[in-house]
């Protein structure tokens, strides 16, 4: 199959139409990880804000600030991770869009 410039441009077009549309989306889903058996939660959007940490009262103990730091670091991860991997299956729409040009490999 033959690919003009202007087929080729006007795909373009639509794919960053599209990748943006996906973006803008990704800022309303979220996703929770968890550390510490779930007394440390992070909800973070898919656009790598986070939402909300929410932190279970038992475990906060002054005598252990540095446990409840890397609590805290761990889900923050956990979540940053989460949110990526969504957003790779939100974009992977977008590659059924793309020509199927001999040698171009998309990494999504």
């Amino acid at each position: 199959m033959k690919f003009g410039m202007s087929d080729i441009m006007q795909q373009a077009q639509k794919l960053q139409e599209e990748m943006q549309r996906i973006q803008e989306g990704l800022k309303d889903k979220t996703t929770t990880a968890e550390a510490g058996g779930g007394m440390v939660k992070v909800t973070i959007n898919g656009a790598n804000e986070i939402q909300s940490v929410t932190i279970e009262r038992e475990i906060i103990n002054p005598d252990d600030k540095e446990m409840l730091e890397d609590l805290i670091v761990a889900a923050v991860n956990k979540a940053i991770q989460a949110a990526g991997e969504m957003a790779q299956t939100e974009m992977q729409g977008v590659s059924g869009m793309l020509p199927k040009i001999p040698g171009l490999n998309f990494p999504f």
